[in-house]
């Protein structure tokens, strides 16, 4: 098992997941996560878990060294996974034109409460708008509705997934990020 021990943000890199030992971790995080945390999927022998979406999936990893302590993606392409939970979509929806869905938040239990999760939003925030998606989509883990919510997430529908793994859909413009964004540049840096 790794050595979790406590990093400085200067610490960190940040940036686009590209190199295959680098996806291979991600594959043992979202077992990590979607298996042994959030029981959503059966548990397996080689303790890695494939995302459905994986081939159209953007990540974005946060690494101390040359470890993935933390992960999240975006996926811009139809339908998502919340086109499959709750009917008609878009009728929940602001208008936009680019939509986009995050998912896969993840940071290893030793790493959240440190900047990790605000380094991965400001990599995750920077490469949506650069890639002009003006509206983002998430299914909210409901442990975590009150940072979602602090980041300018609003809530719609009903809550989604099975009495273990329950989720809020919520969305968010990226017209609003402006707020935001320096917020989040100014944890990173302290």
């Amino acid at each position: 098992m790794p050595n979790h021990s406590p990093m400085r943000a200067t610490e960190m890199n940040y940036g686009l997941a590209t190199h295959p030992s680098d996806i291979e971790a991600i594959h043992r995080l979202n077992y990590r996560a979607f298996v042994e945390e959030i029981p959503q999927h059966p548990p397996n022998a080689a303790r890695r878990l494939v995302d459905r979406f994986h081939t159209q999936n953007t990540y974005v990893i946060a690494k101390c060294g040359d470890e993935v302590i933390g992960m999240v993606c975006l996926r811009g392409e139809r339908p998502f996974s919340l086109d499959a939970k709750l009917a008609d979509l878009d009728s929940r929806l602001p208008s936009a034109q680019r939509i986009c869905e995050l998912r896969l938040l993840y940071v290893v239990p030793e790493m959240r409460r440190s900047t990790v999760f605000y380094g991965l939003a400001q990599a995750l925030f920077a490469d949506a708008i650069a890639r002009r998606f003006d509206l983002a989509i998430v299914s909210a883990t409901l442990r975590e509705m009150r940072l979602y919510r602090h980041l300018g997430f609003v809530a719609f529908g009903p809550e989604v997934g099975s009495a273990e793994a329950r989720y809020q859909p919520m969305w968010l413009d990226f017209d609003g990020l402006s707020g935001a964004v320096p917020h989040l540049v100014n944890r990173v840096s302290a």
